[in-house]
């Protein structure tokens, strides 16, 4: 019964935020602690459960929505996030304007946890909408498809690379074949996709406080260089520990870079770096800069509730056993190794919410299958990933994240992002099932 429980579950959520209209993080909670019930927990254990869902979500990204909250507030409120905006705008045109925003997110991905780069980038998406005068989702679709398809795919990502460790897939084979089958994954999910869309469809209502709509003279602004150093920096210091990890594990320089390039403390130094370049340098007051900083975190305090009760959603689930009642179903299955394992990281996506769990779970299962069939580990890891990925819903931290910060309505976000995610999901299954003709 547990998949019944999980449908009634993400059904009567739906019922409470669009019929009763009820607050998000009241609802996720509301559901957490019923279906926990159900599936067999006390109520002491559903409480327990909850709450370890709620500490361990905000324990992961509540340093690193607060401070690229405070970087992104920090670069709008100087005219920093203006002036790469304009800069890309002459630089590509807005005709191309949304290869500009996907080749953004693909490089900065490839370093950065997708939460991390949507935090970072998104007052550069409001930004260019504003600018360009075009729909906001218009503009950040394609740049939220190349993070997640990169957060999905390769290494370093955590996801990703344990996959890898599971499968001992090569970890530079498995980043070169991701990052040849993600490129195909994003033109569709992240353009072709949007073109299904009419421009009117893709409005968005920015939220306050989380962009800054004034419009900034030439003198105003700070250049592109400091601009653009002061935004990717964390994205640098992330790039450096994962390319020492990768290639030079036993170097030296090694642990100092794993410390900076931990996103909270690269996003925090960052953060100081920007009271400089885009506050003290630039002539304001401590008490100016540190206007911004507060305003920064009181716009995304109910975001991280809403993140938080998501996160207590999955952790029900997970206590649950739902992971390992998925398992013994698929176990037995005569299908094709690589579509297997997308099959399973999907369904447990789809249950759990955690790509991560989905994914490593996956793996655990499907292991065996490569001694058995001589099947591409490296192309284990990247069908793995992909199904990890696949239909986002209620359950995900980062369905709520798009949600908020595109202020969307349960209707769009599903039409959206949920069918985004399972779009760039399919073309990475397709992608695995190509390559594994000629690997």
């Amino acid at each position: 019964m547990s998949l019944v429980f999980i449908g009634l579950g993400v059904l009567l959520l739906l019922l409470l935020m669009v019929i009763f209209k009820l607050n998000a993080f009241i609802s996720l909670i509301i559901v957490s602690l019923i279906v926990a019930v159900l599936e067999g927990m006390s109520p002491l254990e559903a409480i327990a459960s909850v709450e370890k869902g709620l500490g361990s979500t905000l324990g992961h990204l509540a340093l690193v929505l607060g401070f690229g909250a405070m970087l992104g507030k920090l670069m709008a409120d100087s005219g920093g996030a203006q002036r790469i905006a304009m800069t890309l705008i002459d630089r590509f045109g807005i005709g191309k304007i949304q290869w500009a925003t996907m080749l953004t997110g693909f490089v900065i991905g490839i370093a950065l946890f997708y939460e991390t780069g949507f935090i970072i980038l998104i007052p550069l998406v409001f930004t260019i909408a504003q600018a360009a005068r075009l729909p906001v989702l218009y503009v950040g679709m394609p740049l939220v498809a190349a993070l997640i398809t990169t957060h999905g795919f390769l290494p370093p990502h955590p996801g990703p690379t344990a996959i890898a460790n599971v499968f001992q897939a090569n970890m530079g084979q498995t980043l070169l074949v991701g990052i040849i089958l993600a490129i195909p994954a994003v033109l569709v999910g992240g353009l072709l996709f949007t073109k299904l869309f009419k421009k009117d469809q893709l409005h968005a209502h920015i939220p306050k406080n989380l962009f800054n709509p004034k419009e900034f003279t030439e003198e105003e602004m700070p250049s592109f260089g400091i601009s653009i150093f002061t935004a990717v920096l964390p994205v640098l210091l992330m790039t450096f520990r994962a390319f020492l990890e990768i290639f030079f594990p036993a170097s030296p320089l090694l642990p100092t870079a794993e410390f900076l390039g931990e996103p909270a403390i690269a996003l925090l130094i960052s953060v100081l770096l920007a009271i400089y370049t885009f506050g003290l340098g630039r002539g304001k007051s401590m008490q100016e800069v540190m206007k911004s900083i507060t305003d920064s975190i009181g716009s995304i305090a109910m975001i991280l509730l809403i993140i938080a009760g998501g996160g207590a959603f999955k952790q029900v689930l997970i206590d649950s056993g739902v992971d390992q009642y998925i398992a013994g179903m698929m176990q037995g299955s005569t299908l094709s190794p690589l579509l297997l394992t997308w099959l399973i990281a999907a369904v447990l996506r789809v249950s759990l919410g955690s790509a991560t769990v989905a994914g490593l779970t996956a793996a655990g299962i499907s292991a065996p299958l490569i001694g058995l069939t001589g099947v591409s580990p490296e192309l284990m890891v990247i069908a793995t990933g992909a199904g990890s990925i696949t239909f986002s819903h209620v359950n995900d931290a980062g369905f709520w994240i798009y949600k908020e910060y595109f202020n969307l309505s349960m209707a769009q976000t599903f039409k959206t992002w949920t069918l985004m995610v399972t779009v760039l999901s399919l073309v990475g299954l397709a992608g695995v099932l190509v390559a594994d003709l000629f690997m």
